[in-house]
Formats: C-alpha cells, sequence, structure tokens
C-alpha cells in the first residue's frame, strides 16, 4: 500500500513539474507576443527552452523518483501541462503582455523625450557647424585652387620672361 502512495506522491510531484513547464513555455510565448525578434533569437529562445526543460525534468526525475522512470513520471508532466494550458495560461498570457506593453509605454515616453532633446540640442547644432565649417572649407579651397592657377600663370609668364632673358643675355 505504501508504494501506491509513494507513486501517487511523485504522480502529484511531476504534475507540478508538468505546470512549471507550462509556465515556463508561457515565459517564452509572453517574450515572443511583446517583443519583436529575429529568427535566430527565437531559434536560441527555442533552444534554450528545451534546454531548462530538460534540466527540470531531469532534476525531478532524480530528486524524487531517484532516478527511475516510470509511465506516470509522464502522464504526470502531460497531465499537469495539459491542467495549466486548459486553466489559467490564456489569462497569464493576456495579463502579461498588456503589463509589458503598458510598461514599454511608461518607458518609451521619457526615452522618446530624451531622444527629442538630444536630437534639437546637440546633433543638430553640431550637424549645423559641421556644414558650415564644410562651406567655408569648400570656399577657401575653392581661392586657393584659382589663386593656385593664377600663380601657375604667372609662373609660366616668368618662366617665359626669363627665358626671354636669357637668351637676349646669351646674344
Amino acid at each position: 500500500m505504501e508504494e501506491v502512495y509513494s507513486q501517487l506522491f511523485c504522480l502529484l510531484i511531476f504534475t507540478i513539474t508538468g505546470i512549471v513547464i507550462g509556465i515556463l513555455f508561457d515565459v517564452f510565448r509572453i517574450l515572443r507576443k511583446s517583443f519583436k525578434t529575429a529568427d535566430i533569437v527565437t531559434y536560441l529562445q527555442d533552444i534554450l527552452f528545451w534546454l531548462i526543460t530538460g534540466g527540470i525534468i531531469l532534476f525531478s526525475i532524480f530528486q524524487f523518483n531517484h532516478g527511475e522512470i516510470r509511465s506516470y513520471v509522464f502522464i504526470g508532466i502531460v497531465l499537469g501541462v495539459v491542467l495549466y494550458m486548459i486553466t489559467i495560461s490564456k489569462f497569464i498570457i493576456k495579463s502579461s503582455v498588456f503589463i509589458i506593453k503598458w510598461i514599454k509605454k511608461i518607458i518609451s515616453y521619457p526615452l522618446h523625450l530624451l531622444e527629442n532633446i538630444i536630437k534639437n540640442f546637440i546633433i543638430k547644432p553640431i550637424i549645423f557647424i559641421f556644414n558650415l565649417a564644410k562651406k567655408q572649407g569648400n570656399k577657401i579651397y575653392k581661392k586657393t585652387k584659382n589663386m593656385t592657377k593664377a600663380n601657375k600663370k604667372d609662373k609660366k609668364k616668368e618662366t617665359n620672361l626669363k627665358e626671354k632673358e636669357g637668351i637676349l643675355w646669351k646674344m
């Protein structure tokens, strides 16, 4: 008779384990509904979920059933997940997603305000100064370019004069 009570206790423990796995599954579902992520992040979340789930199951089997795998272990886990999903899963997901979206709105308002302040009082003046300096630099470049052309013309004239003078002196 004590063996039956022990197995019923283990069935209860593994039903609780199934509920914990259901909660963990909902945590990942809530994250996916609340935050848009790339596909690779979703794959990594799936792998993480299965690793954590496997660890929870192995821990429970070794801790409460001395490492013995029996049919009631799997029955309890499935029963726990199904009970959780049928009863409170939808409520937890809806309320959690609502709370997270509300928190995101509360956090995003000051961040948006800070972004506008930085944009208007730091970035725009820097860009204005940079563009002003660029215009001045272009004007100076054009002047020096024109001066260089004029200097080249003057040097050619000088060279031509010196050549003519040199020719005159040689004669």
